[in-house]
């Protein structure tokens, strides 16, 4: 068995930005591992520009991105092991991983997650129909015309305006396919306002909001779709079915963050999140284990993920050197207008804390407000706020100082 301070699962934006924070802040003898055949995660298929302008200050594509921080990694001496499937965590921090060589086992004094997300299949969906060919998520179609040169299909129909949606009826535009239509069965998009601009209305592709896929239709191909518009409770009116004719649907139905490692370890996952239930250094129930990127909470921005991978490497290297997590504890809630708050709970100490979250719907011009019990620590206000994007209130020492038991972020139009 293998022994190392810090041992990190998944090589993608959090995993490398965790392993260069660690390295940086005192903890050499740290472990990358990657189940692909090099770092970079979903990155490495993002050709699109877009990456970095929070954190590197410059406007980069996905595999550039990757690149910076892979370059940051090997420049550090830190050891990766590639091609290599973590299989197993044990609550008592001994990782069981399989490669070409066998299988190999490693005891850490800290480990930490960044397994980042899977997409939500067809299967998920419940769709109504045959099932043919031409039907992809949209992470699977990017890859294959991206990484593998291969043309999904000329006559597209995106089921869902979530990010990778929206940047694939753009990048399907651009390699000359026909996008018929992007559904949203919300009422709203799951999408970044920029990515809306961008990649729908400069290219003249109708967004049908509260509008799903109800039936898919052909038998060795897809021949069509038929959309509906859907009523309060989701479900299709059947006067607004209308067929599109199509030989290609992509599902862009929402992420999934990679857990089965995590709840196997027994750690507490929030239902909301899909995530691990946290302290603001990113700790989980069990000491010495972390959790950072996507596979804690879905981000809108790489930079984001950078942000908190650097939170979670920092404090599992402060752990490995002995530096106490122990203290009161302050826990987060999520009042009106709010979906969930991260981190779920504070560790109180002399510093201050950085409160993320997102709302339950489109707000026009809104004010947060952080308060426990009768204090009210922070307010703020946006001129819009929206799910796709996420939000970030921080509560400076002084007002952490007279926090008690519960913290409640709150929203009210204004």
């Amino acid at each position: 068995m293998l022994k190392c301070d810090i041992a990190i699962i998944g090589g993608g934006p959090a995993g490398m930005a965790a392993a260069c924070a660690a390295y940086d802040a005192g903890v050499k003898d740290v472990i990358i591992f990657d189940r692909e055949d090099e770092m970079g995660g979903i990155l490495r298929q993002c050709i699109h520009n877009g990456f970095g302008l929070h954190k590197l200050g410059k406007e980069l594509t996905g595999p550039e991105y990757a690149a910076v921080y892979a370059d940051m990694v090997k420049e550090r001496g830190i050891k990766v092991y590639t091609n290599t499937t973590v299989l197993k965590l044990s609550n008592d921090k001994v990782i069981t991983a399989t490669n070409t060589e066998g299988i190999l086992k490693v005891k850490a004094i800290s480990v930490i997650l960044a397994m980042g997300c899977r997409e939500r299949s067809r299967g998920a969906l419940n769709i109504c129909g045959t099932r043919p060919a031409g039907i992809y998520s949209a992470g699977t179609a990017q890859k294959l015309i991206n990484c593998e040169g291969y043309m999904v299909g000329k006559k597209v129909v995106i089921l869902g305006s979530g990010d990778i949606g929206l940047i694939m009826a753009r990048r399907m535009s651009l390699e000359g396919a026909k996008v018929e239509a992007v559904c949203e069965i919300m009422s709203y998009s799951g999408g970044l306002t920029r990515n809306i601009v961008q990649c729908l209305e400069d290219y003249n592709i109708p967004l049908y909001l509260s509008t799903t896929v109800a039936e898919i239709h052909g038998r060795e191909r897809l021949e069509g779709v038929t959309i509906a518009e859907v009523d309060a409770n989701r479900q299709p009116i059947e006067s607004t079915k209308r067929y599109i004719p199509c030989d290609t649907l992509l599902l862009s139905c929402g992420l999934i963050p990679e857990n089965e490692l995590t709840t196997g370890a027994g750690i507490e996952i929030d239902h909301i999140t899909s995530g691990a239930v946290v302290d603001q250094n990113r700790q989980t129930e069990i000491e010495g284990v972390f959790a950072c990127g996507n596979v804690l909470q879905v981000h809108d921005l790489v930079d984001y993920v950078s942000d908190e991978a650097e939170i979670a490497g920092k404090g599992a290297a402060e752990y490995v050197m002995g530096k106490s997590t122990k203290g009161e504890v302050i826990i987060t809630k999520s009042g009106n207008g709010v979906r969930y708050v991260l981190p779920q709970r504070i560790v109180k100490n002399d510093e201050g804390v950085s409160l993320f979250l997102r709302v339950t719907k489109p707000f026009g011009k809104v004010k947060f407000t952080v308060k426990s019990g009768n204090e009210v620590l922070v307010t703020a206000i946006r001129i819009k706020a929206a799910p796709g994007e996420m939000e970030k209130l921080t509560v400076k020492a002084d007002k952490m100082a007279i926090a008690k038991n519960e913290i409640t972020v709150e929203l009210e139009e204004v």
